[in-house]
């Protein structure tokens, strides 16, 4: 058998669950939590091989939630049940631990899979999610290095590719020459170069130079 435990502050959607994966032979439902706190006490007392978590609960959330468990019980496979497909919900809770992302639109006997998929180890991820997660890699992907420079950083850089010293660009910009090393060093940082030369031609290949 194939224990489950679920986690959600719906009182109907819990019993919707429980009524349902009754019916399947080879899972069980062990317990019901109404928040995150009680579903980490939950977790630690009956040893759920899956938990069907829900996000937003009082007291404890399900990314919370889904963190300590995971730190706890780093064998135990979570899934994500919830109406929420926004980053800020999305992301967290991955790199929380959850192991699968599903909807509450998604069908029973789907959630019931998903649960089988768990147990051997197979993540599922609701489409929408996917599709989502994907955009934003794309969006990622074509970021470039200096696009995580502040804007006086970019400025500094712009200055250096015109073959500015430390002390013209201080006296353009009106700012001390200590404060415009540090500029200089959080770019050689960011662009992942080792001087003031690869600065400088980082600023004219990206056409940086005003």
């Amino acid at each position: 058998m194939i224990k489950v435990l679920l986690v959600d502050d719906h009182e109907m959607v819990r019993m919707g669950l429980s009524s349902y994966l009754a019916t399947e032979d080879d899972i069980e439902v062990i317990g019901e939590a109404g928040n995150g706190l009680d579903g980490i006490e939950m977790a630690l007392e009956r040893k759920p091989d899956v938990i069907l978590m829900d996000l937003v609960m009082e007291k404890m959330d399900g990314i919370e939630a889904t963190k300590e468990i995971s730190k706890q019980m780093p064998h135990v496979k979570i899934i994500v049940l919830t109406s929420f497909i926004d980053d800020e919900k999305v992301y967290p809770v991955i790199e929380a631990g959850a192991f699968s992302y599903l909807l509450k639109t998604t069908r029973a006997n789907d959630i019931a899979s998903a649960i089988r998929s768990a147990y051997r180890g197979e993540a599922i991820v609701e489409a929408k999610v996917t599709n989502k997660m994907m955009a934003r890699m794309r969006q990622q992907s074509k970021r470039e290095l200096h696009d995580e420079l502040t804007p006086r950083e970019l400025e500094v850089l712009c200055l250096i590719g015109n073959g500015k010293t430390n002390q013209e660009i201080a006296d353009d910009l009106f700012i001390g020459v200590k404060t415009v090393k540090t500029h200089v060093s959080n770019i050689l940082a960011k662009l992942e170069v080792e001087d003031r030369t690869q600065i400088a031609i980082y600023a004219h290949r990206h056409q940086l130079v005003k």
